[in-house]
């Protein structure tokens, strides 16, 4: 990197807010997702949204790309470094501006954890409801950039269903306010559109989300299957019945085996378990776990239970929510899967999975968000047998195909970043990919913000990010540029 910008971002964000070393920015030359790799040129640690405008002028005028990032637990590659670009990590903005605990809202800066907000407001009786597997860990600014889910979704929404509004920093370095304080903001729903873009519209400083008030009564019920089928059955039973759950997750066999051996959740050896989470008042509760239980029994669950404790509780979902990290304990290596189906196609799309999964020698461990049809398959393999890596990928892709082909999509949370963006096409038509390329290119007409991400291939912006190079042909006069 030229050492006068160097110098420059330096002076923006001091001495320890710069890294440039080779060792050091090896940590951020991936996220979540390791199969994609590439060194940035720097790392820039701000401290506030007047260092990011700053380090964003100083990209705007080099014309050099840049990356946000948060903690990193991105499943897609979505905050994969580019090449002769910067990442500007916002780790160390991880401030609670404000608790506003009578208009149920909280304003943050992007590094606070997700787990943090529930935590500062749990004392008042409410909590964050999106909750990813990661929320321990993971950022706010990165479940704004992906639009994070979790287990509680099915009946709380996703991210976007609880921001508020968001200041940004635009790629020219400008600094917008979208949305606002109040439940619905007059315009454009600028804030809806940002919420999922994958920091390809810009950088979040701050972000006004809603809380929710505790339920009176909380519980959760477990119950096993011979089958991901009959389980399948069951959920299906649970959605037609009018009911809406909190939670509804499934996990198979060797996703269960895996959790077990992590964290010893207790989970009974069966083909699949549901877990499903009632809140609401008591006596809606206590009917509903009733009538869930007597869904449960129709469909041949082998055993039910009912979390007597918020110990026990706390135990069936530490599993769960384990069940990623625990793969390790029965493969060396392992391809997270993010797919939606509609919840009527679960049982014809898990039989052609078992199918294809047994064609190519590779099994796969599923874990989703049955009640929402979003689906987690964890292709198994072992990189050290030859030709079983590109096979695991390849299985992987075919599972996609599957779920878009089942009227479903590509992603339901982890975001489309560098992994699916080739998916892209088989899920939308060129007019589509334009339209949306002409808002992103109306945000970023020179592609600096986190470029080469969710689109198949640049559109209408030039082919390249970063400082214009003439094409050889130009040069030599044989051609002009329009």
């Amino acid at each position: 990197m030229d050492d006068r910008i160097v110098r420059e971002l330096r002076a923006i964000v001091g001495e320890r807010g710069l890294i440039t070393s080779p060792e050091e920015l090896q940590t951020y030359e991936c996220d979540g997702l390791t199969n994609f790799r590439v060194m940035p040129r720097a790392v820039v640690l701000p401290t506030s949204a007047e260092q990011v405008q700053a380090i964003v002028r100083v990209c705007h005028r080099e014309q050099m790309p840049f990356v946000a990032r948060g903690a990193g637990t991105g499943l897609s590659g979505g905050a994969l470094p580019v090449a002769d670009g910067i990442v500007i990590s916002l780790a160390r903005m991880n401030r609670i501006l404000e608790v506003d605990i009578p208009n149920a809202r909280v304003v943050v800066e992007p590094g606070v954890a997700n787990l943090e907000i529930s935590a500062r407001v749990a004392p008042h009786g409410y909590f964050y409801a999106p909750d990813p597997s990661s929320q321990s860990v993971c950022s706010i600014g990165g479940n704004v950039a992906e639009n994070a889910g979790g287990a509680h979704c099915l009946k709380y929404g996703f991210t976007t269903t609880h921001v508020l509004g968001l200041e940004i920093v635009l790629p020219d370095g400008s600094l917008v306010q979208l949305g606002g304080k109040t439940l619905d903001t007059p315009g454009y729903d600028l804030a809806g559109v940002f919420v999922g873009s994958e920091g390809t519209l810009g950088v979040v400083t701050k972000i006004i989300l809603r809380i929710v008030k505790r339920p009176e009564c909380v519980q959760t019920l477990l119950a096993a299957f011979a089958s991901t089928n009959a389980a399948g059955a069951a959920v299906s039973d649970i959605i037609a019945a009018g009911m809406l759950p909190a939670a509804i997750e499934m996990m198979d066999n060797l996703a269960i085996q895996a959790a077990e051996a992590a964290v010893h959740a207790g989970y009974p050896d069966c083909g699949a378990l549901l877990l499903v989470e009632l809140d609401g008042p008591t006596a809606e509760v206590e009917a509903l776990t009733t009538h869930v239980s007597e869904i449960f029994r129709a469909n041949a669950a082998s055993e039910i239970r009912v979390a007597q404790s918020e110990e026990e509780r706390a135990l069936m979902w530490k599993g769960r929510k384990a069940a990623f990290a625990a793969m390790g304990r029965i493969s060396p290596n392992y391809i997270v899967q993010d797919g939606v189906i509609p919840r009527t196609a679960l049982p014809q799309v898990m039989s052609e999975i078992d199918r294809l999964s047994r064609e190519a020698g590779i099994r796969v461990a599923n874990v989703f968000h049955a009640g929402d049809g979003n689906l987690h398959p964890l292709v198994l393999y072992d990189e050290r047998i030859a030709g079983q890596e590109e096979a695991a990928e390849a299985l992987s892709q075919k599972i996609l195909e599957i779920c878009v082909a089942a009227g479903g999509s590509i992603t339901g949370e982890h975001g489309v970043g560098e992994d699916k963006k080739h998916a892209m096409s088989k899920m939308f038509s060129e007019p589509d990919l334009e339209t949306m390329q002409r808002v992103r290119c109306a945000f970023d007409p020179l592609q600096l913000a986190n470029p080469t991400k969710v689109f198949p291939r640049p559109r209408l912006c030039g082919e390249k990010p970063g400082k214009y190079e003439p094409h050889p042909a130009e040069t030599s006069g044989a051609a002009e540029r329009f």
